[in-house]
């Protein structure tokens, strides 16, 4: 294993080293939380799941990883020789990066972001999630997580009201971006017409629907929508779904967390097992 301990992330011309603590004008990666940057920009992933996947996934290009001496060990163990030499830096100076409430356990990187397919490059007999102006970084990145054990071949999401694929949404996500990826659109109702023309079948979900979620059953190729807690589905988004649909609670309580009614509504539409 190679091991660069305080040593540059680009090439012997960057003098750039994460010695203890950084100043505030040494780089920073800003809070991971933060607004959407460009398409291009670099993510950044903390975190043994998001930064494991990561550099399993060689489809990710990586820019710079830092680890502490013990979580580096841990990586080569898991993974064997690494695409890319770790800088060992102190916890310390991944605090100051990242924030002292992120919990990295000893591991940042960054990278750029995946590409994603566009909506004519979707498998025939795809299952889709969409998500209608979700802006909670940690409800998406439990979404992605979810959606990524259920085989969901792609999250239909807008380019603005949507969080980046970096930091909290990533270390929410588990190590699921590596496995499903984000479709940006311009607009959602356009592209949920667009996925009707080609035949999938778009089921909002909706705590006020009068059809139940069992009385659906599996579809495909299928796209289910999603709304944000508190408001749901915007009303443009819910003509543009074929069938709106709810979960049929027992219990006291009638609503539960997005990303919670995500793992409901994909367990009851699956296929069954052959």
């Amino acid at each position: 294993m190679t091991i660069r301990r305080d040593g540059p992330g680009r090439g012997s011309a960057d003098s750039r080293k994460p010695r203890g603590n950084p100043r505030p004008s040494q780089r920073r990666a800003g809070p991971p939380s933060g607004p959407r940057g460009g398409p291009d920009d670099p993510v950044v992933l903390y975190g043994w799941h998001p930064v494991s996947q990561a550099l399993a996934n060689a489809d990710r290009r990586l820019h710079r990883l830092l680890a502490t001496e013990n979580a580096a060990v841990r990586l080569t163990e898991e993974l064997g020789s690494l695409r890319i030499a770790p800088e060992l830096v102190r916890p310390s100076a991944i605090n100051a990066l990242l924030g002292p409430d992120a919990v990295h356990q000893g591991l940042y990187l960054e990278a750029d972001p995946l590409s994603a397919p566009g909506l004519d490059d979707l498998a025939p007999d795809a299952l889709l999630l969409a998500l209608d102006q979700i802006t909670d970084p940690h409800n998406v990145g439990a979404i992605v997580r979810t959606a990524a054990a259920f085989g969901v071949a792609g999250i239909v999401t807008t380019a603005r009201h949507s969080p980046s694929a970096t930091g909290v949404l990533a270390k929410s996500a588990s190590g699921g971006l590596e496995h499903v990826p984000l479709i940006t659109v311009r607009n959602l109702a356009e592209a949920l017409i667009e996925l009707g023309e080609r035949g999938f079948t778009r089921i909002g979900l909706d705590s006020e629907a009068e059809t139940a979620l069992d009385a659906v059953g599996p579809r495909r190729p299928a796209i289910i929508v999603l709304g944000a807690e508190g408001k749901g589905l915007r009303q443009r988004t819910r003509e543009c779904c074929d069938v709106l649909a709810r979960i049929a609670f027992t219990g006291e309580i009638r609503s539960l967390n997005v990303s919670n009614a995500a793992a409901i509504t994909l367990y009851a539409l699956r296929r069954p097992e052959v």
